[in-house]
């Protein structure tokens, strides 16, 4: 019951910001029944039911058909957030602008036209000769002479109409010039593939032999209906381009099914460091499927750790499946990955999401490694993203334990990142003893 009517709730707003952006960007700057009002009225109704559509379709639709739907669906998602917040930004600039068009209108208006002409003086008409004035036609029978028509100027209300009309279109534009050339910039930056972002962190318990370690670490690829293979190969270039010492993939790495998915994701095969490529679940990953892709990185190299451990030569690498799993009865067992540990040695956790950063301070781990946040992904998303994260982005000290959260190497629904760029991390750890 809850969920209906959150969903009711959220088509409501919806509903009213996309007729607050037709009013604003089709009914204000046209004329009634002119081809930009109706197609812009078909496009304010066909442009949400896509955006609404694009992250459900997915269940109901194949990969081939989905994507005809969630490249304009997603599109439009991100420039409609950036085209509200522009114009109304814009409600605040229009009273001044409709003020400086009458000032501006006021100048340029002659003086002759405000004050009233001079009265002018018409000379007599001469006498008529005496012949002529014999055959002139009497004055009650000849035709009155047609009177000029009056070219009166528009009204005020007309004025102030077209005044209107004006400012409404200036702010428009410009509200659609940023929104389209923020998404644009923001698309370019996921498109283009993550950038090499480099961190240090100081253990306390890494021995002086393994100061300089590098972790490559990589979440959120989200491959799906728009970012596929070549976002793959991009990701897997740039990883072994670095020459890490351990790979790690923190979730959030599908949004599909093996079947449909499993190619995309193929190029993981050629990740290469020395001590290997290890994978935990995001909670996207038990919206697909865990099992299948478990299995699937499994056979291509990538090690699983499903709640376990395994002891690297300098410290122990440890996984925990995702809280998403919980109803599944796959979430993460911290006791059974870490209790059994040597404490003397460092222990680097992988876990997706970032709230489980106290379970990791009780059972003593000295670096969590997430992803989930995107950084916010969309700006101001940041702000609501610090609502249910203790960590958005970077890394950050809790007790004796370091969370490090990656902004992601892709992006969740629309294929733009504004304020939060891709990354993938190289976290370089140094030893205190060194």
């Amino acid at each position: 019951m809850m969920i209906a009517v959150m969903a009711v709730a959220a088509l409501g707003l919806l509903g009213v910001a996309h007729w607050y952006l037709w009013r604003r960007t089709v009914r204000d700057v046209s004329r009634p029944g002119g081809r930009y009002r109706r197609t812009g009225t078909v496009l304010a109704f066909l442009l949400p039911v896509l955006m609404v559509l694009a992250p459900i379709g997915g269940r109901a639709f194949p990969l081939a058909v989905e994507r005809w739907f969630a490249w304009p669906g997603y599109l439009w998602m991100a420039v409609s957030i950036y085209l509200l917040l522009a114009l109304l930004a814009g409600e605040a600039l229009r009273p001044l602008l409709l003020r400086l068009h009458r000032r501006h209108a006021r100048r340029r208006t002659p003086a002759a036209a405000v004050t009233a002409p001079a009265p002018v003086t018409v000379p007599a008409a001469p006498a008529e000769p005496a012949a002529l004035a014999e055959t002139a036609v009497p004055a009650e029978t000849a035709a009155p002479a047609a009177p000029a028509a009056p070219t009166e100027p528009a009204g005020p209300a007309a004025v102030e109409a077209s005044r209107r009309l004006f400012v409404s279109r200036v702010v428009a534009g410009s509200a659609a010039a940023v929104a389209v050339g923020v998404v644009g910039n923001g698309a370019y930056g996921v498109l283009r593939g993550p950038r090499v972002k480099q961190v240090t962190v100081p253990l306390a318990k890494l021995p002086r032999a393994a100061h300089g370690y590098r972790i490559a670490v990589v979440s959120d690829i989200h491959l799906g209906p728009i970012l596929g293979k070549a976002h793959t190969r991009r990701i897997v270039d740039t990883i072994n381009a670095v020459q890490p010492d351990l790979i790690t993939v923190v979730g959030d790495l599908v949004d599909g099914t093996v079947p449909e998915l499993g190619p995309a994701a193929r190029p993981l095969a050629d990740l290469r460091a020395r001590d290997g490529a290890y994978f935990v679940t995001g909670n996207h990953e038990y919206f697909s499927g865990a099992a299948p892709w478990v299995e699937f990185v499994r056979e291509l190299g990538v090690h699983p750790l499903e709640n376990a451990r395994v002891e690297l030569p300098w410290f122990d690498l440890a996984g925990v499946n995702d809280i998403a799993g919980t109803a599944q009865g796959q979430g993460p067992d911290y006791a059974r990955a870490l209790d059994d540990r040597d404490r003397t040695r460092a222990a680097v956790l992988m876990a997706h999401q970032p709230v489980t950063i106290h379970d990791s301070v009780r059972h003593g781990v000295d670096l969590q490694l997430s992803g989930h946040t995107h950084g916010g992904q969309l700006w101001p998303g940041n702000y609501l993203a610090e609502l249910a994260n203790p960590t958005v982005a970077g890394l950050e000290r809790y007790g004796d334990t370091q969370l490090y959260v990656t902004r992601g190497a892709g992006a969740w629904g629309p294929p733009v990142r504004v304020g939060a760029p891709s990354d993938i991390t190289v976290v370089t750890l140094a030893s205190l003893r060194a």
